[in-house]
């Protein structure tokens, strides 16, 4: 079985926000931070070199049950393109939700969006606390 690539790191959630670029990135990044903080009442860690993740639960592969791992219940990145949003999406009532955040793409795990302003804060601040309420038992990953 392969080890898991993306996982938890004692990098700081601080120092990597404050480097993101472009300068939107970064502020967008700081708000995001923000916001989570705020619903999930959570500490972030650093997932990997990019992603500032809340929480986590277990996981099994829908593809290979005995495939296990550990992943955040939500969080984002401010990648140079755009953001990415992490968890939204993967509850019944994160994807009913959706569709009224704003202006989005979706990739197979995630939810881009271009900048904050395109999307409804409030919205987002719903699919968070959805994604947060997740349980701590295996559950499949989206």
């Amino acid at each position: 079985m392969s080890e898991q690539k993306t996982v938890p790191t004692d990098a700081s959630v601080d120092d990597f926000l404050d480097a993101a670029t472009p300068a939107r990135r970064r502020e967008d990044g700081l708000k995001l931070s923000e916001i989570f903080h705020e619903v999930t009442g959570s500490e972030p860690a650093l997932w990997g070199p990019s992603i500032v993740g809340y929480g986590s639960y277990q996981y099994v592969s829908p593809a290979n049950p005995r495939t296990r791992g550990e992943w955040m219940k939500t969080g984002f990145s401010p990648r140079k393109a755009q953001l990415s949003l992490y968890g939204l999406k993967d509850l019944p009532e994160g994807a009913a939700l959706l569709p009224s955040l704003g202006t989005y793409t979706e990739g197979a795990g995630c939810v881009y969006v271009k900048k904050l302003e395109d999307i409804d804060l409030d919205v987002l601040r719903q699919l968070i606390a959805i994604a947060w309420s997740r349980g701590d038992d295996p559950l499949p990953m989206s």
